[in-house]
């Protein structure tokens, strides 16, 4: 059994080792045990998983060149045969002496040469599976700028960063997360501009996560937030390169994970996900316009039927009287109180467009689209709601589709409802006390120690220049970092800014 005495300890007795290597992947119908014998009479054998190891590959630069340097003159007559390594012509191959650290390196698409006489196995790096070719992000499409988008592939996510920044600055450290899973996930960051604090904190806690499996990078949005009770998405999740190395450029970490093409930028706020990459490729003034469009698009998609419902059943003074008494007569055959009418509508609006995601793409557009139009015209005719409602919620539907991030038009959806009911029972007042009690929240809300309004609250007006409007390249000349001392502080990771110094400080 070896020196150690070690079960999990390669012998050198080749028969023994196989057996071993087959215990352990015992009922793995995947595994393949690709056998061989050199001309000097020892045997061979590749151990891999069939669809993660490149085949062909294997026979042409791994089993052959191995034969071909045994027929030379190595035979154990003449000495033992050097590190097999040395006659492999793949790029990449280490040796192990550990039966279960090999066994997880040819889980993870390696393939094993256990070769007679050796007391290690060589591993060697021979990927290949299918992936999906480079295309542009179906969620953040564009009119101008790139069209490139990251894919499942991990490696391929890196190239595309690499090829925005070339250079050596760009640092990627890589960590194993998942017992079982064991996927690759990436810390990128630029070293001479990253935030200290956002990095060190982005270290410490993908290092504390413990889990089975990491499947997709909304485990770690959620195991890394720091209100994970929130329904705001706390992390920038986007699938094009360019947004990420804009984070990147302003001292933020990018997480890339295997097996999915979304990435987390660090710190995130709520300014981000309000702003879409084209703003920067576009006219300045163009880009402002549209920023502060969709900032006030974004306030309707929350509040809008709250406010008809608030103004139609309590606040009637508040509406001019040749509006009230058109809205008076489409509701004169209404049954309904205006929230039980709201709420139908705003419910059915909301599983149509769930039903558009989840079908089939062709049938998924017509059905929400057809569906939506026959759904309000029947409820308008059959009087269960009226014509006013159908066009709030039309353009409240409207407004909820502004937003880069999709996860963030998912939060003020939510948070929708809750509106409604707070309007619905205690009219303007409510609706002000649900908007006070939100804005409270977003106020001492977190992104790895940033306040979650930066740079609007606490106001900072360096960074004013790149939030609800976009200021020309030529006005936008330092980075957030850079803004003065007093910012530095506030963006320090892992904790609340500490009291002001001095007096100020209250004690």
């Amino acid at each position: 059994m070896g020196d150690s005495g070690s079960a999990l300890t390669i012998s050198g007795s080749y028969a023994q080792d196989l057996a071993r290597f087959r215990q352990v992947f015992e009922r793995c119908a995947d595994v393949v045990y690709r056998s061989f014998a050199l001309d000097s009479g020892r045997n061979g054998t590749f151990i891999f998983i069939v669809g993660l190891v490149d085949e062909q590959r294997l026979e042409a630069e791994c089993i052959r060149p191995l034969m071909r340097e045994e027929a030379r003159g190595f035979a154990p007559s003449r000495g033992p045969l050097p590190d097999p390594a040395d006659f492999l012509h793949a790029d990449r191959s280490e040796s192990e002496t550990d039966i279960a650290k090999a066994a997880e390196a040819v889980c993870q698409g390696k393939a094993a040469l256990l070769l007679e006489g050796e007391r290690s196995v060589t591993l060697v790096n021979l990927l290949k599976w299918d992936k999906r070719a480079v295309e542009e992000p179906a969620s953040e499409p564009v009119i101008r700028g790139p069209r490139d988008g990251f894919t499942e592939s991990l490696a391929s996510n890196l190239a595309l960063v690499r090829r925005r920044l070339a250079t050596t600055d760009l640092k990627v450290e890589l960590m194993r997360i998942g017992d079982r899973s064991k996927t690759s996930v990436a810390v990128v960051y630029l070293d001479s501009l990253v935030l200290p604090g956002v990095l060190k904190e982005a270290r410490e806690r993908l290092s504390r996560i413990r889990i089975d499996a990491v499947l997709e990078s909304g485990y770690l949005e959620e195991l890394i937030a720091d209100n994970p009770y929130s329904v705001f998405p706390q992390l920038l999740n986007t699938e094009r390169p360019d947004r990420v190395v804009g984070g990147m450029l302003e001292g933020r970490v990018a997480i890339l994970t295997d097996n999915t093409p979304f990435a987390l930028v660090a710190p995130g706020t709520y300014v981000d996900s309000l702003q879409a990459s084209e703003d920067y490729y576009q006219n300045y003034i163009v880009s402002s316009a549209t920023r502060l469009l969709r900032f006030w698009l974004s306030f309707s998609a929350l509040v809008f039927p709250s406010i008809y419902i608030a103004v139609t059943t309590f606040h009637q003074e508040m509406i001019p009287t040749s509006l009230l008494f058109s809205i008076a007569s489409s509701r004169e055959a209404v049954p309904f109180p205006g929230i039980v009418e709201a709420f139908v509508m705003e419910a059915a609006f909301e599983g149509l467009r769930e039903a558009g995601i989840r079908l089939p793409r062709p049938v998924g557009q017509a059905v929400s689209i057809v569906g939506a139009l026959v759904i309000g015209q029947a409820a308008v005719q059959a009087g269960i709601v009226s014509a006013m409602l159908v066009i709030v919620v039309s353009f409240t539907g409207i407004a909820s589709f502004i937003f880069p991030i999709y996860a963030q038009g998912l939060a003020l959806r939510f948070l929708r409802f809750p509106m409604m009911l707070l309007a619905g029972t205690l009219g303007m007042y409510g609706l002000f006390l649900g908007l006070l009690a939100l804005l409270i929240h977003l106020c001492k809300l977190r992104s790895f120690g940033v306040p979650y309004l930066s740079p609007l609250v606490p106001l900072q007006a360096d960074g004013m220049k790149d939030s609800m409007i976009r200021a020309p390249w030529w006005r936008m000349v330092l980075r957030p970092q850079e803004t003065g001392k007093r910012n530095r502080r506030r963006i320090r990771a892992g904790s609340r800014p500490g009291p002001p110094s001095g007096g100020e400080s209250g004690g």
